[in-house]
């Protein structure tokens, strides 16, 4: 080894030297991460904690399914997309725009219903004049008023029945609403709107399977076997949808449908 490798070498042993002290003083003044970061839920301090967080959990995992089975979001979607296939416009309006136009059409008609649950549930139990136990049963009483009006208004008691029968394990008879279960309503309000959603798609394909079969007829007619009918008959449709203000006329009436 000569000496200019020996020399750089030395040089070497000397920072290695100075850098283990140093080392080993950072190591020691970086915080360690603490192992109680997160709540004993075995201890009974902490039980209030880990139940709140668990609630809000599974409100958040409940949400989407809330959203579709217990406001007017079923009957909305379901007619929107009954229009779209009588149409014949295939993927137009794409799905996302129905699902926001959708949602956004929820949110108005449930506007009310949401200011009842705020007003007397959300509010007080912010201020904590409600426990939540209390703040949840208060904020199923405007939900579920909402959804027996719609059952009445359209007469669907029947499939009220059909589920307070099942859980009952024999057949009942519906006296009052404050007996049935929030559990047997929600099903039977979902059944109700998927009624009354192609009772009122049914109505508005009407029109379009009535173009479909003129312009069939007339093809067959002149003979143009070969010519597919939606081919022609969509620009018709489009243009019957166009004059009338069909948009307009559907999500005006789908709105109005709703009873509080």
């Amino acid at each position: 080894m000569d000496a200019r490798t020996r020399r750089i070498a030395g040089w070497l042993a000397v920072l290695i030297v100075i850098a283990l002290p140093a080392g080993f003083a950072v190591a020691q003044t970086v915080p360690q991460p603490f192992a109680g970061a997160v709540p004993d839920i075995s201890s009974r301090e902490n039980a209030p904690a880990a139940l709140q967080i668990l609630l809000l959990l599974t409100v958040l995992s409940l949400a989407p399914a809330i959203l579709l089975m217990m406001t007017s979001f079923t009957r909305i979607v379901i007619v929107l997309s009954l229009l779209r296939q009588a149409m014949g416009t295939q993927q137009l309006p794409p799905n996302q725009i129905l699902i926001g136009l959708s949602m956004f059409m929820t949110f108005l008609v449930m506007q009310p219903t949401w200011t009842k649950v705020n007003r007397d549930a959300l509010q007080p139990y912010l201020k904590g004049e409600k426990t939540w136990q209390v703040a949840l049963d208060d904020s199923q009483g405007p939900l579920r008023e909402f959804m027996i009006n719609q059952i009445r208004y359209w007469k669907n008691e029947e499939d009220v029945l059909l589920f307070e029968s099942f859980a009952q394990g024999h057949r009942v008879d519906l006296t009052s609403y404050d007996k049935v279960s929030t559990l047997t309503l929600i099903p039977a309000y979902v059944l109700s709107e998927l009624k009354v959603g192609f009772q009122m798609g049914f109505t508005i394909y009407l029109p379009f399977l009535v173009i479909d079969i003129v312009i069939s007829s007339v093809l067959i007619s002149m003979g143009m076997m070969m010519l597919p009918p939606v081919l022609i008959s969509l620009p018709f449709k489009l243009l019957l949808f166009v004059l009338v203000n069909g948009w307009r006329l559907i999500t005006g009436n789908l709105m109005d449908s709703f009873v509080h």
